[in-house]
């Protein structure tokens, strides 16, 4: 969108206050249903931002994919969950949560220590996608493939990485 700049920097700044409550209440919340709800609000925000970027396409398939199929895949897997199973003991803390919290706080601050001591120069050796586009593909689409396969192959690899990490955590919840 071709916006002026205040108005820009406020849905920028109003979005991204959004997406931080919308993050927490993801955590935070007890109940698993508005859980999912603050989700799909985050999801929602995470749109609004491709669309502020002019990437019409990506935020589209961002609201068809995750708002509209994956969130709703989630909210009706939680219905579906016996409500006794969510309000057993909520005081009790095993082994195994203060395994959680202790993870969930060391790989946010690694994070935030290794990415700016990290050198990004050697990471990107692979084939320019400029080069590939100046043969000939002219298409949005075709761009936005070469681009995740060239440029932005190590955050879409981390992004699948996150994906399989959450897959494989609702397997565990479904399967208790």
């Amino acid at each position: 969108m071709d916006l002026p700049g205040p108005i820009h920097e406020i849905l920028v700044l109003f979005g991204g206050f959004v997406l931080l409550l919308g993050g927490l209440g993801v955590v935070l919340l007890t109940n698993p249903i508005y859980s999912a709800f603050s989700l799909g609000l985050v999801l929602v925000c995470i749109s609004l931002f491709y669309f502020l970027l002019n990437s019409y396409f990506v935020a589209v398939a961002q609201l068809l994919i995750y708002v509209g199929a994956i969130n709703v895949l989630i909210i009706f897997a939680v219905m579906f969950v016996n409500g006794s199973e969510w309000s057993k003991d909520k005081n009790s803390w095993t082994i195994g949560d203060g395994f959680t919290l202790l993870v969930c706080i060391t790989i946010p601050f690694s994070l935030m220590t290794t990415i700016p001591d990290t050198s990004w120069y050697g990471i990107l050796w692979t084939t320019r996608s400029n080069q590939i586009v100046e043969q000939g593909l002219i298409n949005n689409v075709q761009q936005i493939g070469i681009h995740l396969a060239t440029d932005f192959y190590l955050p879409f690899e981390l992004i699948s990485l996150i994906l399989l990490v959450s897959l494989i955590g609702a397997i565990t919840m479904a399967r208790q």
